[in-house]
């Protein structure tokens, strides 16, 4: 039996560095959610295992070694054939490949009959993998490993632009200016329309943006791009970069914003989505 699972790319809407560990990990607080563009992984049980990497963003990926995806499966102790279609950018603050990871978890345990792994072995994947597990609105704290629902959202789309540029998020880190600020508010407003959660988003931060533009200035110019477009609502930087994104209170706005981008910029990753409300 062969099944499929879609990985969404993760948004962080705000991402607050609140302190660090003594272990050198910084401790996060975060509100994310998944827009509804991202890869996807299928397979089946079979030996031997396998990993096979296609797609628009597979150049540079490999089927071997410490692919989280083998790290996934070998964690659910399986062995499967996968395959890997690579929709959304590498190494760009948008979760890629810790949503991969979780839909291989999700796909195994669903092809087997198996219990998802504990949640110290999800973490021991990488700090975003549980929060992609998860794969709802949540706020997100601590390392990872903190995941509490949001209050509900409004209905929003999101245009997400990459410009190609590589990022180290442990080099971002190390730029910080300081890792003790401010964290998001005790309790989070319920937000009714697209304007509100803008206006919201508005007084946060992602405490990773001011280092990371000053490593790779083209971010403040992606930003700035889809600040300019037309039914912009805000616009920010999503985890450690490069990918930016735009709110949008409608698809249309956001459909046309796209194409205004691509066709400014032929040269970046840019896309268009819904942001994903939680299954009933």
């Amino acid at each position: 039996m062969a099944a499929t699972e879609f990985a969404p790319a993760k948004i962080n809407l705000c991402l607050h560095v609140t302190g660090r560990r003594a272990d050198g990990y910084h401790l996060l607080d975060s509100m994310v959610v998944f827009a509804g563009v991202g890869d996807r992984v299928s397979g089946t049980l079979a030996d031997p295992p396998s990993l096979s990497v296609t797609g628009p963003m597979a150049a540079g990926l490999s089927g071997e070694g410490d692919n989280l995806v083998l790290r996934a499966a070998r964690a659910m102790g399986l062995s499967a054939q996968i395959v890997l279609v690579k929709h959304l950018p590498v190494s760009s603050g948008i979760g890629g490949g810790s949503a991969d990871a979780a839909a291989a978890l999700r796909l195994l345990a669903r092809l087997s009959g198996r219990s998802l792994p504990d949640a110290a072995t999800v973490l021991a994947l990488g700090a975003d993998v549980p929060v992609c597990l998860e794969g709802r609105p949540v706020r997100m704290t601590g390392i990872g490993e903190g995941l509490a629902p949001l209050p509900a959202l409004p209905d929003a789309w999101l245009v997400l632009a990459n410009p190609g540029v590589a990022v180290s998020t442990p080099s971002i880190f190390r730029a910080l200016a300081r890792a003790e600020n401010a964290p998001l508010p005790r309790d989070l407003p319920r937000l009714k329309t697209a304007a509100e959660l803008a206006a919201f988003l508005m007084m946060q931060r992602n405490d990773l943006e001011p280092p990371a533009i000053a490593l790779q200035p083209v971010i403040g110019r992606v930003k700035a791009q889809l600040s300019a477009q037309t039914g912009c609502l805000m616009a920010r930087m999503s985890g450690s970069g490069a990918t930016c994104f735009g709110l949008f209170a409608d698809p249309l706005s956001a459909s046309a914003a796209a194409r205004a981008i691509r066709a400014a910029e032929p040269g970046w990753w840019v896309a268009d989505a819904p942001l994903l409300q939680p299954q009933s």
